[in-house]
């Protein structure tokens, strides 16, 4: 065989091999907490771990001393698995990853869902310096505190369920600085407290402060459209006035009445003759031609 040939041979080869080895590796799978990751304590939350269709065992494991172990399984041709946690405490409290198994071999691991239960320490404080409604671009500042507890973790929660966790400054708070705001960030806002080697066992969550984003660009061109609108209305209710004045104005009698009154021009004329003469209409109605 031609070195060219043993070439080419071992170049398929190759690439063949390759192609195999990627249509063994699985998909990861997904994994997810609802209705939220952040659940009331006692309360009860569902994790979904997506696979294939083709997967017929699902584990889900928590991570306990630096390595995950296993919490269940759960056996059936499914693409979704479903593992129910009724009771939140800190006991299931924790860093969770799901896989499943296929053809006889498991998948890799999922990335990382962190369930953490609320409610065992009171609750903080959450404020902001800037109000409740701001505008598109503008920054948001929030300070999340307590008064009783020396927390030194905040968590701010905002709409949609993201959260976000700050170190405790020199005021004992945590500052939250959101920005440049859109539409989006619209919504209620709560803050967390809790301690760095408890990371997942949080307080109860503070007050709620609802955000308001305005679109003044918006509102600018609805009132512009109300004034436009206002000056159309005031035009047309002047021309109503012009045509109701001109309809109900002073007008010529008709033809056919002009017919009924007597010929005054006539009559005039006549009476213009007679002073000519000499003459009064009433002597002329007394004589008479000789």
């Amino acid at each position: 065989m031609a070195p060219r040939d043993i070439t080419l041979f071992c170049l398929v080869l190759c690439l063949g091999q390759k192609i195999q080895a990627q249509d063994e590796n699985f998909p990861i799978p997904i994994i997810s907490a609802t209705p939220s990751s952040v659940i009331p304590w006692n309360g009860s939350v569902k994790i979904l771990c997506q696979g294939t269709l083709e997967s017929y065992l699902y584990q889900l494991e928590i991570l306990e001393n630096l390595t995950y172990k296993q919490v269940e399984k759960k056996l059936g041709f499914q693409e979704v698995a479903e593992f129910i946690i009724n009771h939140m405490d800190t006991n299931t409290a924790g860093r969770y990853q799901c896989r499943y198994g296929r053809e006889h071999r498991w998948s890799a691991p999922s990335e990382a869902l962190e369930l953490v239960v609320t409610g065992l320490y009171d609750k903080p404080f959450l404020s902001t310096d800037g109000g409740h409604v701001a505008t598109p671009g503008e920054n948001i500042s929030f300070q999340c505190s307590s008064a009783y507890i020396s927390f030194d973790r905040f968590s701010l929660s905002r709409p949609g369920g993201a959260t976000l966790s700050r170190h405790r400054d020199a005021r004992l708070q945590g500052d939250f600085t959101l920005g440049p705001v859109n539409l989006s960030f619209s919504g209620v806002y709560r803050c967390y407290g809790w301690h760095s080697g408890h990371p997942y066992v949080w307080s109860a969550p503070s007050n709620a402060l609802e955000l308001v984003v305005t679109d003044t660009t918006s509102q600018d061109h609805t009132t512009e459209n109300w004034v436009r609108m206002g000056v159309a209305g005031l035009v047309l209710l002047a021309l109503l006035a012009i045509l109701a004045e001109n309809r109900l104005g002073p007008q010529l009698p008709h033809q056919e009445d002009q017919q009924d009154l007597p010929d005054l021009s006539w009559s005039w004329q006549k009476s213009q003759t007679e002073w000519t003469f000499g003459l009064t209409p009433k002597d002329h109605q007394g004589d008479s031609w000789s």
